[in-house]
C-alpha cells in the first residue's frame, strides 16, 4: 500500500496527491505537519531525517522531497504519459519542473504567497512583495507564450510539468494581486480545474492561512 505523509494544505504535498490521483493509485493518507505535528517522532525521522513533508512509503520504498517523489511515481507507475523512455524527451519535463521549483515557486510561493498573503500586514515587506509580484507576472507571460497552441503544458496530454507548474495556479488566481492578461494560462487553468484529481488535491480553500505565518 502506498502511504502519503503530509498536511493537505501543504503546496508540495498537493503536487504529490494530485499525481497520485491522476495515476489512480490506491493509497492511504497520513496527516503530518502543521497542527497534526508528528514530524519529530523517531518513526518519522527514520523515514526523513530532515523532518519535512511530503514523504511517501510505497510498500517499503520510502521517498522524500516532492520532486523526487513525483519522478519516482511517474517512473514506476506513469510511463509513458508521465515518464518518457527517451532521456531527451524526459528532459523537457525535467527542465520545467526544476524551473518551477527554483524560480516560480521561489517568487510566487515564498515571495508573494508567504511574503504577502500569509504575513501579517505589520510584518510585511511591501516593496519585496511588489517586486515578487512583478517577477511572477513575467513568469506567467513566459508560460503563456510557451503553452500557446497546447492543451496542456507540453502538448496534448497532462504531464509532470503540469503537475509542478499547475499547482501554483489555484493560489495565483485566488489572491488579490495585480496579474497580467495571460489568456493561454487562464485556458490551461480552466482545463486543470475540470480534472477531478486537481479539484480534490489542489483546490483546497486557504482563507485560514491569511496573515498566519505558523503552519
Amino acid at each position: 500500500m502506498l502511504t502519503v505523509y503530509g498536511r493537505r494544505s501543504s503546496f508540495n504535498v498537493q503536487k504529490v496527491i494530485w499525481l497520485v490521483g491522476e495515476l489512480g493509485l490506491a493509497h492511504a493518507h497520513a496527516d503530518r505537519g502543521g497542527d497534526a505535528g508528528g514530524l519529530d517522532t523517531p518513526d518519522f525521522r527514520a523515514m526523513n531525517p530532515h523532518g519535512k513533508v511530503p514523504v511517501i512509503d510505497d510498500g517499503g520504498t520510502v521517498v522524500w522531497e516532492s520532486h523526487a517523489i513525483l519522478r519516482y511515481l511517474a517512473a514506476r507507475y506513469g510511463a509513458p504519459q508521465f515518464w518518457a523512455d527517451d532521456p531527451g524527451d524526459q528532459s523537457q519535463a525535467d527542465r520545467w519542473m526544476d524551473w518551477g521549483q527554483v524560480t516560480l515557486q521561489r517568487d510566487f510561493l515564498t515571495g508573494v504567497f508567504w511574503g504577502g498573503y500569509r504575513t501579517p500586514p505589520a510584518q510585511r515587506d511591501e516593496a519585496a512583495v511588489a517586486a515578487a509580484v512583478d517577477r511572477c507576472a513575467g513568469h506567467m507571460r513566459l508560460i503563456d507564450r510557451t503553452i500557446a497552441g497546447n492543451r496542456f503544458f507540453l502538448g496534448d496530454r497532462l504531464g509532470l510539468a503540469d503537475i509542478v507548474l499547475g499547482t501554483h495556479l489555484y493560489r495565483y488566481f485566488g489572491i488579490d494581486i495585480d496579474r497580467p492578461p495571460v489568456p493561454q494560462v487562464e485556458a490551461w487553468y480552466r482545463r486543470l480545474t475540470d480534472r477531478p484529481a486537481y479539484r480534490q488535491a489542489v483546490m483546497i480553500p486557504f482563507d485560514d492561512l491569511r496573515g498566519r505565518l505558523a503552519f
